[in-house]
């Protein structure tokens, strides 16, 4: 079993859509025995949390009904050793895990959008201080993301 692990600032915004668009493509396409996809935060401001109304909102709005099973966590030591594939949706959350990660697991970090092949934008923008229309455009890049991911990895059916 391949394991991603998706990680964004506090987890209550754009990891949770990413993982759960992925859980409802590898749903649809039959992959959940061959993929584990969890996500974390990096800051420790909302453990235990559920994402963000607005987070849930757009993906509910959408189908993506995962997203009201997802609980802020913050990234361990033992996620660096478990995944295959680390992604950040952003640079500064890449540099934080790039100070945490042990030498040996460092190959396994990567921007979400530039392992995905996104072309334009390599981050995913932090929609938390902006209104309805950033968390929409987020949902967007994760779908684009997710589905891109996929067919990389060809885990495709």
């Amino acid at each position: 079993m391949y394991r991603i692990l998706l990680v964004c600032l506090g987890n209550i915004c754009r990891s949770p859509m990413a993982e759960a668009v992925f859980h409802d493509v590898m749903a649809r396409r039959g992959l959940a025995s061959m993929l584990q996809v969890d996500s974390a935060a990096i800051g420790r401001s909302h453990l235990k949390e559920k994402p963000d109304r607005r987070a849930i909102a757009c993906a509910l709005s959408q189908g993506y009904r995962h997203i009201e099973q997802v609980r802020s966590r913050q990234i361990k030591a033992q996620d660096f050793l478990q995944f295959d594939l680390i992604l950040a949706m952003d640079e500064s959350v890449l540099r934080a895990l790039q100070r945490q990660c042990p030498q040996e697991a460092q190959h396994k970090l990567d921007l979400f959008l530039r392992f995905a092949g996104h072309e334009g934008e390599q981050e995913v923008p932090d929609p938390y201080y902006g209104n309805a229309e950033g968390f929409a455009k987020v949902l967007g890049l994760c779908e684009g993301g997710v589905n891109a991911i996929l067919q990389k990895l060809d885990l495709q059916r």
